[in-house]
């Protein structure tokens, strides 16, 4: 297994006037899905390209924006490497870009080295790249890829005739169109639209290949798709509380995740508390789904740091634990003597929520009850989150084999999660109530990480 997934966003854009400063915007629009790296590509008459260690607003100065001249480009950020890359082949020159991750990446360069193939980096794009430029054909070497990965991306390739995006046949991960007076865009999210006054125009279909240029959008080819398995976690955790996927705004799916744990504690015979409390960023929506439901007072107990990063998508567990010291801080006085509902989207190594109980108590709760939105995590992802083990995984502590089959198997992790963290009790949901907050069929969906199944093994 790699040493860690990536976690990242895409943006294009075809204008009529240069395009830059508004790729610019957009691809910081989509810091939150990667904090390490960013870069844009744009075309006029060939490729420029600029790439940064870094964030968006930090890195890119007004010589680079200057420099990237063009109508048309492309721009990514991401937890891992650097992106866009580019190439020169027997058509001119392309950039690529994408979101996801490459399950059998190590047999495919096994494979085409053997056949001669150079690798610099031994990256998943440069393995995209290849893969495209072996065809001969953007089309035909994003067709081949459905062949030939298994895994999952959002790929946007730009050449000269304007902006090919796609997604694999599952679409795994998230790829919105969008459109303004002579603009024609392609995002991981929509908030990227909404704020640059663009309107969404609609989600790629899983296994769409399409053309942006002066003409619109264009379909190219539809690849057969077996099924749907969009990302749960994308409504949970992943995008921003502003987007919608699928039709479906996260904001709504983390207010019904929240309401469905108020359910279960009063399905339970109710919870004596005093307010109820997110983590933030990604456990407010979440929060007051409870509150709402359960019209126990809302309040916040932690001031968030708006300069510090998601410690999730950190690449080291050192950074995650830094970044988690840098991020949160406590308010005194909304706590001293509460008893405290603690909402957050999941809980993944459970090493911060038991820094969270603990300051909480130190600072003096009277009690911490954790509510989680998600199902316990069982399984690491391969199609794109930062979760890397079995080992990372506190549920997968407590069961070491097998899954969840019954309600009275969640209590007992229940009860153990919280003597670990130190809460005076934990609740998750299940994976039934999980999906029935998402408001979207089960077989759409990919669990992979609650229920150990690849969706092309269903």
């Amino acid at each position: 297994m790699k040493s860690f997934k990536d976690n990242c966003g895409v943006f294009g854009m075809y204008s009529r006037t240069p395009c830059v400063h508004e790729i610019f915007q957009g691809i910081d629009l989509l810091q939150h899905r990667g904090q390490e790296y960013c870069g844009i590509s744009t075309f006029k008459d060939r490729i420029y390209q600029v790439t940064h260690y870094g964030k968006v607003l930090s890195t890119f100065s007004d010589q680079d924006l200057d420099y990237l001249q063009g109508n048309c480009g492309i721009g990514h950020v991401s937890l891992k490497e650097r992106q866009p890359t580019r190439w020169q082949w027997s058509l001119g020159e392309i950039a690529v870009a994408f979101s996801g991750n490459i399950i059998n990446a190590d047999d495919l360069i096994k494979e085409m080295m053997a056949r001669g193939k150079a690798f610099t980096q031994r990256y998943d794009v440069e393995i995209i790249a290849k893969i495209i430029m072996e065809a001969g054909d953007v089309v035909a070497g994003i067709s081949a890829l459905a062949d030939k990965i298994k895994g999952a991306y959002s790929l946007v390739v730009l050449t000269g005739s304007g902006i090919y995006a796609t997604r694999d046949v599952y679409g795994f991960r998230p790829l919105i169109l969008g459109q303004g007076p002579d603009k024609y865009v392609v995002s991981s999210e929509s908030r990227a639209l909404h704020n640059l006054d663009l309107e969404v125009v609609r989600d790629l279909r899983p296994g769409e290949i399409v053309l942006i240029n002066d003409q619109g959008f264009s379909t190219l080819k539809q690849l057969p798709s077996p099924r749907r398995a969009h990302c749960a976690f994308e409504w949970a955790y992943t995008a921003s509380i502003d987007s919608i996927i699928e039709g479906v705004y996260v904001q709504e799916v983390r207010n019904n995740l929240g309401a469905r744990l108020a359910q279960r504690d009063a399905a339970d015979g109710g919870l004596e508390a005093d307010l109820v409390a997110p983590v933030p960023m990604s456990g407010v929506g979440h929060a007051i789904g409870y509150h709402q439901h359960s019209k126990i007072n809302y309040q916040e107990v932690f001031l968030y740091n708006r300069y510090a990063d998601r410690s999730y998508t950190q690449s080291t567990q050192i950074a995650r634990e830094e970044m988690a010291k840098r991020k949160l801080s406590i308010l005194a006085r909304s706590i001293k003597g509460q008893r405290i509902v603690l909402c957050d989207d999941s809980i993944v190594r459970g090493t911060q929520i038991m820094y969270k109980v603990r300051d909480l108590k130190k600072a003096g709760a009277r009690a911490v009850h954790v509510r989680v939105s998600c199902p316990p995590l069982m399984y690491p992802c391969d199609f794109g989150i930062a979760t890397r083990s079995y080992d990372e995984l506190m549920a997968r502590r407590y069961l070491k084999h097998g899954d969840i089959n019954s309600m009275a198997q969640l209590q007992a992790l229940e009860t153990w999660v919280a003597e670990q963290i130190g809460a005076d009790s934990v609740k998750y949901n299940s994976l039934d109530a999980f999906v029935a907050a998402l408001g979207i069929p089960q077989t759409d969906l990919c669990l992979k990480c609650f229920n150990g199944i690849r969706p092309m093994e269903r």
